[in-house]
């Protein structure tokens, strides 16, 4: 079996042709930026479905699992003879297991790009979903008009940021946007948290459910639908390729890998609580949602306003990054004997202006984040986080992995499949109720 073509050549040359190696704590902040994203949102109302203590189990557990996952692709990597995902699955399943990782990679990317387009204009636009009305930040300051419409507004983010954003040609080139996103990240969880603790001096907090409350509403099977949700939250497996092979050192990927998870997984949970702890029964899949309410003072409607910013353009500085390996998986489906994409300048600026387009179409036809949650949480990320690694390994092409490592690989395999399967069946019953 040969290795996808241009596989073993990195996007650009290296430090020996003057391109210097990226940095492990540039490392850190684009995996970071690739884990949080479009998932933080719903991450409150996964508390409020499964509780704050199992909730939190969930959260450090896929965590730990993720951590697992790539420190087995990477190994597979190293073994082999390609630095890319669908490079590692081609070497172990031949083409059709390089189709699979191309295809799920395409479908998730997708997904998340056009999710983030949807937040960032229910930020700043607003929407109107199932009769409620909900406006924007730009609505709220300057009232309805044409040029703050969500169509309006979202092409000129596409064209006055993205844009310029997702033509560099290199992804350590956005370790500064990606930084200043996690900094955005970071000021959303913490204004998030003060709410929170002014809420609870002044008694208007519910106590939280420790544990999940069956009823007629929630059921066992519907305590599954939550797992997509925090599976998709740390999918960013199809990222570890371009960000570890533009490090002098591709061991130092572990190291930053964990670092980002363990910022996350601290973010994750912050935010859940507090979110939960603000609004309790009430918050919606979408907690910017529940951010577009009146408080009655002039401070709370300014924290309210910097949460929704704050989330609004850590969402938008993510784009670039998932568009990168987006980009760069479409083209070595597409266009397998091609040059390098990012020497090509024709192939490189059609194929991005290609996507952002469809991006912007999507966003404007799909109203609500939580369809594409579901569905691409419960397909191609459970794949690309947990079953194609977990085959991987019990492919074991090269003999390198040990009996515990098989053990783990086909826990999470049989895990995520039933888990998969239930959310999936959950969620089309509770539609055709």
């Amino acid at each position: 079996m040969s290795p996808v073509t241009g596989a073993r050549v990195p996007l650009l040359p290296d430090s020996k042709g003057g391109v210097p190696p990226a940095t492990i704590s540039g490392a850190v902040f684009n995996v970071a930026n690739s884990i949080i994203g479009a998932g933080i949102m719903s991450l409150p109302a996964t508390l409020k479905v499964l509780g704050v203590i199992p909730a939190l189990v969930l959260i450090l557990v896929i965590a730990f699992l993720a951590e697992l996952s790539v420190e087995f692709l990477m190994r597979f990597t190293r073994a082999g003879q390609t630095t890319t995902y669908a490079g590692v699955m081609r070497e172990a399943f031949g083409p059709v297991g390089a189709v699979a990782a191309q295809i799920a990679v395409g479908f998730t990317n997708m997904g998340c790009l056009i999710m983030y387009l949807i937040i960032a204009a229910d930020v700043f636009s607003g929407n109107n979903r199932q009769g409620e009305v909900h406006l924007g930040v730009l609505q709220q300051w300057f009232g309805v008009h044409w040029w703050n419409s969500r169509e309006f507004t979202l092409l000129v983010i596409l064209l006055l940021i993205l844009l310029p954003l997702v033509l560099y040609r290199r992804v350590e080139s956005l370790k500064f946007s990606s930084a200043i996103s996690t900094f955005l990240a970071v000021a959303f969880v913490t204004t998030c948290t003060v709410l929170a603790i002014i809420a609870i001096v002044e008694g208007r907090t519910q106590s939280p459910k420790l544990i999940p409350h069956l009823d007629e509403q929630t059921t066992f099977f519907d305590l599954f639908t939550a797992v997509p949700v925090i599976v998709t939250a740390y999918t960013f497996h199809f990222n570890v390729h371009p960000i570890g092979f533009e490090l002098a050192n591709a061991s130092d990927m572990t190291t930053a890998v964990r670092l980002a998870l363990l910022l996350c997984a601290a973010i994750y949970f912050s935010i859940g609580l507090f979110g939960y702890l603000l609004f309790g029964d009430s918050t919606q899949s979408d907690i910017l949602v529940n951010f577009d309410q009146n408080t009655g003072s002039a401070v709370g409607s300014l924290l309210n306003v910097l949460v929704r910013l704050s989330y609004g353009l850590h969402v938008i500085l993510t784009f670039p990054v998932l568009n990168f390996s987006l980009r760069t998986n479409i083209d070595e489906f597409l266009f397998p004997k091609k040059p390098l994409l990012a020497t090509d300048s024709k192939r490189f600026v059609s194929l991005t202006v290609v996507l952002l387009v469809l991006s912007y179409l999507a966003a404007v036809a799909v109203p609500d984040i939580w369809y594409i949650f579901q569905f691409v949480g419960s397909t191609s990320t459970v794949c690309l986080s947990f079953v194609f690694p977990g085959a991987i390994v019990l492919r074991d092409l090269y003999g390198i992995a040990t009996r515990r490592d098989k053990i783990i690989a086909l826990f999470m395999v049989i895990l995520a499949a039933i888990t998969s399967v239930i959310a999936i069946s959950t969620n089309i019953y509770k539609a055709f109720q």
